[in-house]
């Protein structure tokens, strides 16, 4: 299970996607959260396809652990693809078979859509896979400062965004402990009707909330011991640095930004 969990890890490998600075990829990664629904054609799915491949290639992440952060999804991308099929009613009709047909309009829009929850999953996924948690608070924080004229309390906000992120794949491996003590006891999470499934559930939950409220314990006692109280007059060890890499990958954000928007149907 922990394999599969890609989102919120980080992978220490030299490429040109760790060497860039931590707030030029959170600004491309929200940008691109956005443009991607201008994709809604083959050539533009073509150029999203290509440019998400491309990134893949520049992050020297191996390719099959991003695949396996794929598999807990694929059921909703799978039935995002098949709703669209039976239920979209636009252009030939394709089969008919009685009261369930499927039109060409279908088959293409469940594509286009199943396509932009790949690409969104791989992009963000490359985000915290290629920066580190600390470094990644530091951008936040950096990018929300003007936030403070407004008493906004940024350092804490960005501190907890990163926690939360950190704490994903530790959740997800404290989970598969329980799952596999428990089923030792004989509980069964994946025979049986779904009744009976929800109520193995419950012994899974618990020990899980009694664990992650330790874990949140344990982290408050030892930053208090370490002295921390808050953003108000800290220094950072490690300076961002903006650099020419960082205006190339926003420069071609605005040329993939004007591409999508010209051919877009």
């Amino acid at each position: 299970m922990t394999d599969k969990i890609i989102f919120g890890r980080y992978i220490p490998v030299e490429s040109p996607l760790h060497r860039m600075d931590a707030r030029a990829k959170i600004l491309f990664v929200f940008g691109f959260i956005c443009i991607v629904f201008l994709a809604n054609n083959v050539i533009t799915n073509a150029i999203l396809l290509g440019f998400t491949i491309l990134a893949i290639l520049l992050s020297n992440v191996p390719v099959k652990f991003l695949l396996n952060g794929l598999k807990p999804i694929f059921i909703i991308i799978l039935f995002t693809f098949f709703l669209h099929v039976f239920f979209t009613r636009e252009g030939a009709l394709v089969a008919d078979w009685g009261w369930i047909k499927i039109y060409e309009g279908g088959i293409r829009q469940g594509v286009f859509i199943s396509l932009r929850f790949v690409y969104l999953i791989f992009v963000t996924s490359l985000l915290t896979l290629t920066t580190p948690p600390i470094t990644l608070t530091d951008g936040i924080e950096s990018l929300l400062n003007p936030f403070k004229k407004v008493k906004l309390p940024v350092h804490e906000l960005a501190l907890m965004m990163s926690i939360s992120l950190r704490f994903i794949p530790t959740l997800m491996e404290e989970t598969e402990k329980i799952m596999k003590a428990q089923t030792a006891r004989g509980v069964d999470f994946s025979t049986g009707p779904i009744k009976e499934r929800i109520k193995a559930i419950v012994p899974l939950l618990i020990p899980l909330f009694v664990s992650s409220f330790k874990r949140a314990e344990e982290l408050a006692l030892a930053m208090e011991a370490r002295g921390y109280k808050g953003g108000e007059g800290r220094s950072k060890y490690r300076e961002l640095i903006w650099s020419t890499r960082d205006h190339i990958l926003l420069f071609l954000f605005i040329v993939l930004t004007l591409i999508l928007w010209f051919l877009r149907s």
